[in-house]
Formats: structure tokens, C-alpha cells, sequence
């Protein structure tokens, strides 16, 4: 009878278990889960999603890494992320076949995103439950750009600070959809400060498949591309804010140099990449 009472208490403690931020972790699994099912045919189906690097993935420890990404819509990205993590850490090699990957999903990813975005609506307030850090924007304020800037707020640095204790952050050091603008020094702080392994990923084709928000497909035949890089090299205590600047730019590349003339041998093969990317259904 004991064993019988300790067996349930322990399933019932199980189901209300928390992370850091409050959340419920069997509702979050569910939500993952329930979205990731939902989505899937979006990466691979309706488009399709070339992925490289899985291999660092696998290779990462379980807490104190910051993902570092250029960004194309406000949702799509990060939700792609969830499935290649997760099918990355199930041992799937550069793919996202079979969404069984998501069944035990991993808990303990979060991604920064802006407060007005997550609180947009009902979908948006949901899918923060699944792992957002909402921060305030110093520089933007009803999608506007601001002259003035605001002051941090503390409680943000904290919260990813807790996050990055907990396990990994995604991150887009841009904050904004529109490519080629500068990285925020805030991204520069995080790393300097918080030391964690800083992995670089580029994407590209998901502004062409979905709407700004990533909620609504635009287009169907696209080939989305997600390239995962080897973790960046600081030294944490030497190294400038503004030569983390630099690093991060060229590791997410959008640096300014990317915008140089082009040479007409890779202007041919991305020539022959985008005819892929028009795929006939």
C-alpha cells in the first residue's frame, strides 16, 4: 500500500513540475508536441528544409549554450529550431524525418523574443509558454524605431542569465526580420559576461515561405536552408564588445562585407540554388 501511494505521489508531483520560469513542464511537452506535429509538414512536406551541422548539436552540453541567428520571421525560425534540435539530439543526421523526435522533447530550450511580439494575441502568448524570455526593446517601441533610447531592464538580464544556468538560448543579436542591420551590443554583454559556448546558425528561405510573423505559409516549394556552425572562440576576458560585434556579424554573416560586389562564379551558383528553390508541386 505504501509503495502503491509513493508510486502516485510521485507521478502526481511529476505532472506539476516546474522549470525556473514557473511553467509547468508536462504542459510545455504537450505544446511541443502538439505544435511540433502541426508545423512539421511546413519543413519538410509543403517545403523543404536542407539542414548541415547536426553533428554539433549532439556534441553540446546540456546547459550554458547561446545560439546566435540572423532572423526572417518572427516564429518560423525558432520553431524550426525546436525540430532540428530535437531531431539532431534523437540522432538524426542533417534531417527532420519522422516527427517521433518531438515525443520526449527536450525541456530546457528557450529563445529571446520581444515583449509587444508575444503579446500579440492568443497563438503568441501560447507559444511563449513553450520557452520565450520576453525582453523589452531599448530601441523599438510599437514597431517603431525610437530616437531615444530606453534603459535595460534589469529583470531581462536576468532571465536569460537563468536560462543559460538552465540550459540553452536562442538568440537573434539583430532584434529585428530585416537582414543587414547591426548587431546589439546587448548580445556582445550576454557573452562576455555569462561565458557560454556561442553557436552561430544561418537560415535562409523562410522569408519566402511565410509571412513576416512565420504563421501564415506564403509560398510552397521552397528550399528552406539551416546551416549549423562550429561553436565561436572568445576570449572572454580580453576580447572587446565591439570585436564580439564583429565575430558575431561575420558568424551569422551579416556583416557589411557580405554586401560587397558578389563575384559572377557564386552569383551563378546561387543562380542555380534559387531555380531549387522554385520547386513545381
Amino acid at each position: 500500500m505504501y509503495v502503491c501511494c509513493s508510486f502516485f505521489l510521485h507521478v502526481i508531483m511529476g505532472l506539476f513540475k516546474r522549470n525556473p520560469f514557473g511553467h509547468i513542464l508536462f504542459i510545455k511537452k504537450w505544446l511541443i508536441r502538439i505544435f511540433g506535429v502541426i508545423t512539421h509538414k511546413r519543413y519538410r512536406g509543403f517545403n523543404q528544409l536542407h539542414i548541415e551541422g547536426s553533428e554539433v548539436i549532439r556534441a553540446l552540453p546540456d546547459k550554458n549554450v547561446l545560439f546566435i541567428s540572423n532572423h526572417q520571421t518572427y516564429f518560423a525560425d525558432v520553431v524550426a529550431m525546436f525540430h532540428v534540435f530535437n531531431a539532431s539530439l534523437s540522432g538524426r543526421a542533417d534531417n527532420i524525418k519522422n516527427v517521433s523526435y518531438l515525443w520526449q522533447p527536450k525541456m530546457n530550450i528557450y529563445y529571446v523574443a520581444a515583449s509587444e511580439t508575444m503579446k500579440a494575441g492568443l497563438l503568441p502568448r501560447i507559444l511563449a509558454y513553450v520557452g520565450a524570455i520576453s525582453v523589452e526593446r531599448t530601441w523599438r517601441a510599437g514597431g517603431k524605431d525610437v530616437t531615444e533610447k530606453k534603459e535595460v531592464n534589469p529583470n531581462d538580464t536576468e532571465n536569460i542569465k537563468i536560462a543559460l544556468e538552465d540550459g540553452w538560448v536562442i538568440t537573434f543579436p539583430q532584434g529585428t526580420t530585416k537582414s543587414f542591420k547591426p548587431v546589439r551590443k546587448g548580445t556582445a554583454h550576454i557573452i562576455k559576461q555569462h561565458k557560454p559556448i556561442v553557436v552561430p546558425i544561418v537560415i535562409d528561405g523562410f522569408r519566402r515561405s511565410f509571412d513576416k510573423k512565420g504563421l501564415r505559409m506564403k509560398k510552397k516549394g521552397i528550399l528552406q536552408s539551416f546551416i549549423i556552425k562550429e561553436p565561436l572562440e572568445f576570449d572572454y576576458e580580453n576580447d572587446t564588445i565591439d570585436e564580439i560585434v564583429e565575430k558575431v556579424e561575420y558568424a551569422i554573416e551579416q556583416h557589411a562585407s557580405f554586401l560587397k560586389v558578389i563575384p559572377i562564379e557564386e552569383l551563378e551558383e546561387q543562380e542555380k540554388l534559387n531555380k531549387l528553390r522554385q520547386w513545381e508541386y
